[in-house]
């Protein structure tokens, strides 16, 4: 399977189902991807270096997935081929009582990059869509009865709608979005909680809260599905990755990264005529010093 396998821009449907959670589908080996794997470092730094210099675009990346998937890990290590000065982490958690006293992207908002910075959004505005669904949450936001008292799945079209209106506009306003799902299986969920419990220098990660929300993965999953099928877009798009064996996943993020750095095509910014001509005097006074 090729990146684009994983692509979805609205001219065809995800099926969770259908999709790999590991690299049993791959057809070369772990050692050549791994060695694919370092040179795409060396490359993402020169590329976020120039996206850095070229300031007329902001990148946001979402990452979304289900407990233990690795999205900590994935950041961590992708994160690290790029300069820290233009890469931050917004992890949006649980609202707090003065977020849920704004509309749901007022924190997302304030979390958005400068032109040539990269925000990567560590769960993200979509748990307001798929979590809300999930737990049943409408009936308990402080919000007027016109907007709460409608039925509960006509109040996730709108947010739906509302985020692929949001997403565009943040398109048409110079930022590009991509969203990546990382396609995590059952049975390695379970793999890697149990790890947390097992594991003294991992126990820390465990909450009761995880077995909760295991109980009801298979539905996540179909919530997950429905919202990627309506906000896949040609300029939006999301990415379905598998999430079983963390050094292929690293892998696949990168070359999702280095695809949309060279879609978006930076280039150093260019001196006028003049500062050319001044650096040449510069130069001339340095060698005279």
């Amino acid at each position: 399977m090729g990146i684009q396998d994983y692509h979805f821009d609205g001219t065809k449907k995800c099926t969770l189902s259908e999709m790999p959670t590991d690299s049993s589908w791959v057809k070369k080996d772990k050692k050549e991807i791994l060695r694919k794997f370092e040179n795409n470092m060396l490359e993402l730094g020169e590329l976020q270096n120039t996206f850095y210099s070229y300031r007329k675009e902001g990148l946001i990346i979402v990452l979304q997935a289900m407990d233990a998937a690795g999205k900590d890990s994935l950041i961590r290590h992708v994160a690290s081929a790029m300069n820290p000065q233009g890469v931050s982490v917004c992890c949006l958690k649980r609202p707090t009582e003065e977020e849920l006293e704004h509309d749901y992207l007022w924190r997302v908002n304030k979390a958005l990059p400068r032109r040539g910075e990269i925000t990567i959004f560590n769960r993200s505005y979509y748990e307001d869509i798929v979590t809300t669904e999930v737990k049943h949450l409408m009936k308990t936001y402080p919000m007027a009865e016109r907007v709460i008292g409608v039925d509960e799945k006509d109040f996730i079209k709108t947010r739906i709608n509302q985020i692929k209106n949001y997403e565009n506009f943040l398109y048409e306003n110079s930022y590009r979005v991509i969203k990546i799902f990382l396609h995590l299986s059952k049975e390695m969920q379970k793999k890697r909680l149990l790890e947390r419990i097992d594991l003294k220098e991992k126990n820390w990660k465990f909450e009761k809260a995880d077995l909760d929300e295991r109980k009801v993965f298979d539905i996540y999953l179909q919530k997950y599905e429905y919202v990627i099928n309506k906000t896949s877009t040609e300029t939006c798009p999301w990415y379905v990755i598998p999430a079983d064996n963390k050094w292929y996943t690293r892998y696949l993020f990168s070359e999702i990264l280095i695809r949309t750095f060279k879609d978006i095509g930076a280039t150093p910014p260019m001196l006028s005529d003049e500062e050319t001509e001044n650096l040449k005097i510069y130069r001339e006074r340095l060698l005279d010093d």
